[in-house]
C-alpha cells in the first residue's frame, strides 16, 4: 500500500499484490489527483493545486462515497496547514458526521491543535511520539520525523501551539527548501525574516530578504 500523507490510516489506497479485481476507477483517479493537489500547492501553484483538488473530489463524490471525500478534505487541510494555513477543516468536519472515522477524527482533532482530546493511539507514530511528548521535550520528538512533510506539518502544528523556538523555524524551513516547497518555505522564511529584524541582526536580514525574493520570483512565475 502506498499513502497520500505519510498516514496510512488517512489515504485513499490504490491496489497493491497480485490477483483479484483491479481497483475501480474512482479510487486510483483520486489517488492520483489529491497527490498532484498535494504536490502543486505545495509548489505554491494553487490554481493546478485547487483544480486537481476539485477533479478528485469529484471522483469520490461521483461514486457516492461519504467518508472518502471526507478524507481528501481533511488531506487538503492538513497540507495546507503544513503551509501554515489555519484551515480549520469545516468541510471534513461537515462530512465526517455522516460517516464518522475513528482515526480520521483522531487525525482531525491533531491538525487542529485538540491535543488533550486526540486519542495518541489511534495517530501514525511520528505523530503519537510527539503529540505524547512533554511540551519542553517536542522539538527532539519533531527531530526524528523522517517523512519531510509529515515533519513540515508538525513544525507548523508546534507554532500554532506557540511551542516553537528558533530551531523549529529553521528545521521547518530548510525541510521545505530541500524539497522546493516554495509555498511554505516563503512562510517560513519570513517567518525568520521578523525574528532577524526584532533581534537586530541586519546581516541575517539581508540575507533572508535576498532567499524570500528569489521565492516570490519563483512563485510569481508560476502557473
Amino acid at each position: 500500500m502506498k499513502t497520500l500523507f505519510a498516514i496510512a490510516s488517512l489515504v485513499l489506497l490504490t491496489a497493491c499484490g497480485s490477483g483479484g479485481p483491479p481497483p475501480p476507477d474512482w479510487k486510483t483517479d483520486s489517488a492520483d489527483l489529491i497527490g498532484r493537489y498535494k504536490k502543486h500547492a505545495l509548489l505554491g501553484e494553487n490554481t493546478l493545486a485547487e483544480r486537481y483538488f476539485q477533479q478528485a473530489v469529484s471522483a469520490t463524490g461521483g461514486a457516492g462515497r461519504v467518508a472518502d471525500t471526507a478524507r481528501l478534505w481533511l488531506v487538503r487541510c492538513a497540507t495546507r496547514r503544513a503551509m501554515l494555513i489555519d484551515d480549520a477543516c469545516s468541510e471534513y468536519a461537515d462530512l465526517s458526521r455522516i460517516e464518522p472515522n475513528a482515526a480520521d477524527h483522531a487525525y482531525y482533532q491533531f491538525i487542529t491543535l485538540r491535543w488533550d482530546a486526540v486519542d495518541a493511539s489511534l495517530l501514525p507514530s511520528h505523530h503519537r511520539d510527539l503529540v505524547r511528548a512533554p511540551a519542553g521535550k517536542r522539538q527532539a520528538a519533531l527531530s526524528q520525523i523522517t517523512d519531510p512533510l509529515a515533519r513540515l506539518l508538525d513544525a507548523s502544528l508546534l507554532l500554532m501551539r506557540q511551542e516553537s523556538d528558533a530551531a523549529t523555524l529553521t528545521l521547518a524551513t530548510e525541510t521545505a527548501s530541500s524539497r522546493g516547497w516554495r509555498q511554505p518555505l516563503l512562510a517560513y522564511l519570513k517567518l525568520q525574516e521578523k525574528q532577524a529584524a526584532a533581534q537586530g541582526n541586519a546581516a541575517e536580514q539581508a540575507r533572508l530578504a535576498r532567499r524570500i525574493q528569489l521565492v516570490e520570483k519563483s512563485i510569481a512565475a508560476a502557473p
